[in-house]
């Protein structure tokens, strides 16, 4: 005889839906509060975003088993993904879990392995120099938008090489925020309105459809003949001897001519991939790029300017190790305390607020039946605010991430994801955050505040509502 079977636990429905659009109004107007309150309600929550339901998994330790441990029963999709999916295409961020994933990945795992990305570490670096020592002391940045600018720039000298016409960037700059937007707002409001002849939908389409030729010229420019003239008129990519079709920059330093990039790795594998697959995983890498490293930083620097305590042992830790010399890649497993800031930062403020999933078939998880083909949502931003597992969320504390505390933590940290679809980009993530903040610190003695403290504001990221600073030359105001 076979055991008794315990009945499911009924799964409590999150409060304030309303007839047609579900929860969609909470969630477009707070995000955060919303998705924080849910805890108070069980493991496990249902939601709905306009008619359809999702089950919120506001327990870590489910969480982690949604990604690891029954990770075939949850495969990666639903809204988040297929709105993501509009842009990013089949990267591998996005495409159905399966063979063409785990070959895709294994094409592209050289491209982050700690080796390759040393490589290319100075290169980075000399990048970053430039433009941090290029800021105008004393005049307010939007320092969001100045870490999105910096580490898009980075990201392009790491992937595609040093020579990327001034364009593409810019381009890339002023689509990137307004495509997260689009997306966002086709994750929480009903896939009827996404699907209407409407303005803001018109708008998101052709922002896509323009990033994506702007991929196709990065991408035919690093494979293009050196010397060789693109078809926009410009000059191509510097000869061996640093000749263009034209005349080269004479600023351009011997070593960054011969750079080349990360990304000539998968060029190299095209016949096994296809152009469109390489514009679906170009894309993909800008967006994680771009968007979840910008964050990070401006929350970081956030912290650090309203705690002189920190940005003092930040300073002394750099100067500890670097002395009058600039940072050099080398230096990076020298800079303990600096990464821990990092990663608190990565913490408090998320950098994902929902992420989903879907179910393979019926399922029971924490004691609750989730029905085949449901919407499964995890919150990093949720997880990492258990006061569970950090005593006191709400309070940026860097040595949470000492080796005696940080066990204690590890299972409810799941900014990079965890389990076969963890972020292939995380160690890249760590050397570009690393390599800019301590740019800063070492190039500007002093920075300050000049707006009022940022607001946490729910995009694709957590990012800061407003933030400006000003930077001096001088240690003492």
């Amino acid at each position: 005889m076979s055991a008794p079977t315990t009945a499911p636990i009924p799964t409590p429905t999150a409060p304030g839906r309303l007839p047609l659009i579900g929860h969609g109004l909470r969630l477009v107007r707070d995000p955060l509060p919303f998705i924080a309150s849910l805890r108070e309600h069980g493991s496990v929550v249902r939601i709905r975003i306009g008619p359809t339901p999702a089950y919120v998994v506001t327990d870590p330790a489910l969480a982690r088993r949604v990604l690891v441990t029954d990770a075939a029963h949850f495969p990666k999709g639903g809204k988040y993904y297929d709105a993501l999916r509009v842009f990013l295409g089949d990267g591998v961020a996005t495409v159905a879990d399966g063979d063409t994933h785990l070959r895709n990945r294994r094409l592209m795992q050289p491209m982050f392995s700690k080796a390759h990305i040393a490589e290319r570490g100075n290169a980075m670096i000399e990048q970053v120099r430039t433009m941090v020592s290029g800021w105008p002391a004393h005049q307010p940045r939007d320092m969001f938008a100045g870490m999105n600018e910096i580490t898009l720039a980075t990201f392009l000298v790491a992937v595609f090489g040093a020579d990327l016409p001034a364009h593409l960037e810019g381009e890339f700059t002023a689509l990137m925020p307004e495509i997260m937007r689009g997306t966002i707002r086709q994750v929480i409001l009903p896939p009827w309105i996404s699907r209407l002849p409407l303005p803001a939908n018109r708008a998101h389409t052709d922002r896509v459809a323009r990033l994506r030729a702007l991929i196709d010229q990065a991408i035919d420019h690093h494979t293009a003949p050196r010397g060789s003239a693109w078809a926009d008129g410009t000059s191509g990519p510097a000869s061996e001897d640093g000749a263009t079709g034209t005349e080269a920059c004479p600023h351009t330093s011997e070593a960054r001519r011969q750079q080349g990039g990360l990304f000539k790795t998968l060029i190299g594998v095209e016949d096994q991939l296809g152009r469109r697959q390489l514009q679906d995983e170009a894309i993909t890498l800008l967006a994680g790029a771009i968007e979840t490293t910008g964050t990070t930083l401006a929350w970081a620097l956030y912290e650090i300017a309203r705690n002189p305590a920190i940005e003092r042992r930040l300073r002394e830790e750099l100067a500890s190790v670097c002395e009058d010399r600039p940072l050099r890649y080398d230096d990076l497993d020298r800079l303990p305390y600096g990464r821990r800031v990092l990663q608190e930062a990565i913490r408090k403020y998320g950098v994902s607020w929902m992420v989903t999933r879907t179910t393979a078939r019926d399922i029971v998880l924490g004691g609750h039946l989730i029905p085949e083909g449901a919407d499964v949502v995890w919150s990093p931003y949720l997880h990492q605010h258990d006061p569970a597992y950090y005593p006191d969320p709400d309070t940026f504390d860097p040595d949470r991430w000492e080796t005696d505390r940080a066990a204690a933590t590890r299972a409810s940290f799941l900014a990079f994801g965890d389990g076969r679809r963890k972020c292939i980009g995380e160690n890249f993530a760590w050397v570009e955050l690393q390599i800019i903040l301590a740019t800063i610190l070492q190039l500007w003695p002093r920075f300050e505040m000049t707006s009022r403290p940022p607001r946490a504001q729910a995009v694709i990221t957590v990012k800061p509502d407003a933030l400006t600073m000003e930077f001096h030359s001088d240690s003492v105001g």
